[in-house]
């Protein structure tokens, strides 16, 4: 008999992400075959696991050793908030996300108004547990950043700070000046594709970065094609003795399509796990850089390496924007639960002729919530209820099929709304 709702509904799904695909194409960028690496990167997943690696936020995120507490509270409940003093740059990257930031040409020639940032993040939370210092390159304006570093330790005298450079002008003096600023953190952005002299330079500057500032950390992307260079660069990191790594999925910025397609990059398709419109500005992940990621993880391991590895994710990057929208809202429905792993809200739901056995086990169960949408011919409940339903099977002998919905709470003058995102099976 089948279930016309449920198939008609996992359609209506799967077309917005097909649609956003498509859009995309039709302006020239190239995504690489649906589910492309899937199941490479699941058996990787599940080998990291079998040998420790720390699982987070619903698998965006994986750890082993070292991990800084600002990648802690990125997605924690204390809070972190980075902040730039300037846009400017000395180097010019082609993947650099910052041309999507707001006010992007103003304030690289007129710098970040982060004393006004300072104010508003410290009227809203008095408690802040982490701050970042970003840029364009922050050692370009080195007295505002040691000013915003003070004034952050003023403002929250626990916060953990840290600052983000390329690391090439840093100096013994810069480096002592930072420390009595109360930086707490170092991380040097690498890039693969930089020539060895400035590589070189670089791990001079964490060497030297080591002598002054308590936890030097590494962050860069992590750009396919490039396992054996990857390779040589976390043995050095390792002799440098750096506490760890954060290897981010390399991403699209929108900008400078012809520079990746020159390099034959795709990206990755489906883009996001759960499709929605992301305020995180770092754009769209590029095919193959996570596969390559877990692979140099598994390397690492097998090699002995001592520091500390981050996989971040572009999903994970996203999850403290849905813990930010959705947390405050966890109690918004009694059929809506909000989700630990991955922050989303969530709602238990059966479709057509899953309904009526679905509702008289439930409520035999000690189910009272339901939501009812006669238009779907669907039913949600409570998550917590699903295991009722384990199974559990129609009159035809057909399985009853529990889905996973999940939300977004979004924000207008005036109230508050839940919009659906994604529909899954049940886990």
């Amino acid at each position: 008999m089948g279930n016309a709702a449920l198939d008609k509904a996992l359609a209506e799904y799967a077309a917005v992400g097909t649609r956003y695909v498509k859009a995309l194409e039709e302006k020239g960028l190239v995504f690489a075959e649906a589910g492309a690496g899937q199941a490479r990167c699941a058996e990787l997943r599940a080998e990291l696991a079998a040998r420790g690696v720390k699982v987070r936020n619903a698998g965006a995120s994986l750890s082993v050793g070292h991990l800084s507490p600002a990648c802690v509270e990125c997605t924690g409940n204390r809070g972190s908030e980075t902040f730039s003093t300037t846009f400017r740059c000395h180097r010019d990257c082609y993947f650099c996300f910052n041309r999507n930031q707001p006010d992007y040409e103003k304030f690289f020639h007129e710098g970040c108004p982060w004393e006004e940032g300072l104010r508003r993040s410290a009227a809203e939370n008095d408690a802040l547990a982490c701050v970042g210092l970003t840029g364009g390159e922050p050692l370009l304006d080195l007295d505002n950043a040691l000013a915003l570093l003070r004034r952050a330790g003023e403002l929250w005298p626990g916060a953990h700070k840290r600052m983000y450079t390329s690391g090439d002008l840093l100096t013994e003096e810069s480096a002592a000046l930072l420390r009595d600023a109360g930086l707490d953190e170092i991380r040097f952005s690498v890039k693969d594709d930089d020539a060895p002299e400035q590589q070189e330079r670089v791990l001079a500057a964490m060497a030297l970065a080591k002598r002054h500032i308590p936890s030097v950390m590494v962050e860069m992307p992590v750009i396919p094609g490039a396992k054996a260079h990857m390779q040589d660069l976390l043995r050095r990191f390792e002799e440098v003795g750096v506490d760890g790594i954060n290897l981010l999925e390399f991403c699209f910025p929108f900008a400078n399509w012809d520079e990746f397609a020159r390099r034959g990059f795709t990206l990755k398709n489906p883009p996001f796990d759960v499709m929605y419109d992301y305020g995180y500005s770092g754009g769209l992940a590029v095919a193959g850089s996570e596969e390559l990621i877990l692979e140099l993880m598994a390397w690492a391991l097998d090699e002995g390496l001592a520091l500390g590895m981050h996989y971040c994710s572009l999903d994970n990057k996203h999850r403290s924007e849905m813990r930010q929208k959705n947390e405050r809202a966890a109690r918004v429905h009694p059929c809506v639960e909000f989700d630990e792993g991955d922050f989303f809200l969530k709602t238990a739901k059966v479709f057509g002729p899953d309904v009526d056995v679905a509702r008289r086990l439930l409520e035999d169960a000690g189910c009272r919530d339901f939501m009812e949408d006669a238009e779907e011919r669907s039913l949600a409940f409570p998550p917590r209820f699903a295991g009722v339903l384990a199974g559990a099977a129609r009159a035809d002998g057909e399985p009853v099929r529990v889905m996973t919905c999940s939300f977004v709470y979004e924000c207008e003058e005036g109230g508050g709304y839940l919009i659906d995102v994604a529909l899954s099976d049940a886990q």
